[in-house]
């Protein structure tokens, strides 16, 4: 693998870092500013609205820019960003701060990603998109806990000085690693929209936000789940997100690996055993088996991880010759999902079914990108078989003489 793939993983792991360590802050944040935690809770919401949007729109206002080149300005936004929500005076300020963070966030996985497979042969695409997002799930193992411990010692300030001070590290990789890569040529704003008409495009996109829609349903109410269902203590909770932020490393690896060789066949796995453990969730939690809890809480990572790679190869196979903002959009298609599943996760509490109701919410989305992946694979195979009937009707000796012309 090419050492400018470590530098997209240095930007990687800064970003996953600020999009996640402020949920173990908001106590501190909220102290600081003399607001309520739900109110502090949205530099949460703001930073995914922020990500939705803002992988498109700097999508499009880029696609003039090489990649290279538009990596780095991204890497100087969330600089900015950081920067700004560690010397925030209000926290009107910082919510701000934290939105042009997010600008970020889209766009560089997205071109990121593009960038990634073009650094590799074909048969090692999907790899290579997985090293990359190697840098988001480590930040889930060691950049999130840390930055935590760092916010309660030293002030939650500091963490977010240090983030910036890895985007400073991410954008010198991205410059001195990354090659020039040109940007590709007679491709304009219209072509990369045309990708959107590709239903398998669509169906790819569509899978991302119900397949990562369940494991975030489960995953946002984690804490109040493995604490006063499960039996585990206040304080296993930390260790407890680590174990599935490996799992999130695992399943990433093993998904990128697994995907160059069978795609599809990777996702069925990955999404039929995600549902089932979902569902099983539940009954480990209930049981207050604590042993299985933290087994199904790894495999949750492992197997929502495992869909990642191979989903976001799907997008750029599909939207060939203009994948730029379709890449980008389908991380965009992570944040939706993840704000969909945490909102039904929310409503099913809300009614009264109990702490581990949103893993059922969880094993319903996940069942139902499993369906949509059968679906997408059926079309194209039909697609391939209409191909072929067409190209048998022309008789041989016209398709010899168009292939000569």
């Amino acid at each position: 693998m090419p050492l400018a793939l470590l530098a997209l993983a240095i930007g990687a792991f800064g970003i996953g870092t600020t999009e996640f360590v402020i949920m173990g802050l908001l106590p501190e944040v909220a102290s600081d500013y003399g607001v309520s935690i739900p109110t502090a809770g949205y530099l949460v919401t703001g930073y995914a609205l922020g990500v939705m949007f803002g992988a498109p729109l700097m999508t499009v206002l880029g696609t003039r820019v090489p990649r290279k080149r538009m990596l780095m300005l991204l890497m100087g936004l969330f600089i900015v960003g950081n920067l700004l929500s560690a010397l925030a005076p209000a926290f009107a300020v910082m919510l701000i701060g934290r939105v042009v963070a997010s600008l970020a966030h889209g766009a560089f996985f997205g071109i990121g990603s593009v960038v990634a497979a073009d650094l590799v042969a074909p048969h090692k695409k999907a790899g290579a998109i997985a090293m990359m997002f190697t840098g988001l799930t480590v930040a889930n193992v060691v950049g999130v806990p840390l930055g935590t411990l760092v916010g309660q010692a030293a002030g939650w300030r500091v963490t977010f000085a240090v983030v910036a001070a890895l985007g400073v590290v991410g954008l010198l990789g991205v410059a001195g690693l990354v090659p020039d890569v040109p940007r590709a040529e007679g491709v304009r704003l219209r072509h990369e929209l045309a990708a959107f008409k590709n239903v398998q495009v669509l169906l790819a996109m569509a899978m991302t936000v119900l397949g990562f829609g369940g494991v975030f349903a489960a995953i946002t109410y984690i804490a109040p789940m493995m604490t006063r269902v499960a039996g585990f203590a206040d304080g296993s909770v930390t260790w407890l997100l680590v174990l599935f932020g490996l799992g999130m490393v695992g399943g990433n690896l093993v998904g990128g690996r697994f995907a160059d060789r069978a795609l599809m066949p990777m996702l069925y796995i990955s999404l039929g055993s995600l549902s089932v453990v979902l569902a099983l969730f539940t009954l480990t939690a209930t049981a207050h088996d604590k042993v299985a809890s933290a087994v199904t809480l790894f495999l949750i990572g492992a197997l929502g991880f495992a869909t990642v790679p191979p989903l976001q190869k799907r997008v750029l196979d599909h939207a060939h010759g203009a994948p730029t903002l379709a890449s980008a959009v389908n991380i965009g298609a992570f944040n939706l999902g993840n704000a969909l599943s945490a909102w039904l996760g929310g409503v099913v509490i809300a009614a009264g079914l109990g702490y581990t109701a949103p893993n059922w919410v969880g094993a319903v989305l996940a069942a139902a990108a499993l369906v949509l992946a059968v679906v997408s694979a059926t079309l194209e195979r039909r697609g391939s078989a209409f191909r072929g009937v067409a190209a048998g009707s022309v008789p041989a000796e016209q398709r010899s003489a168009a292939v000569h012309h």
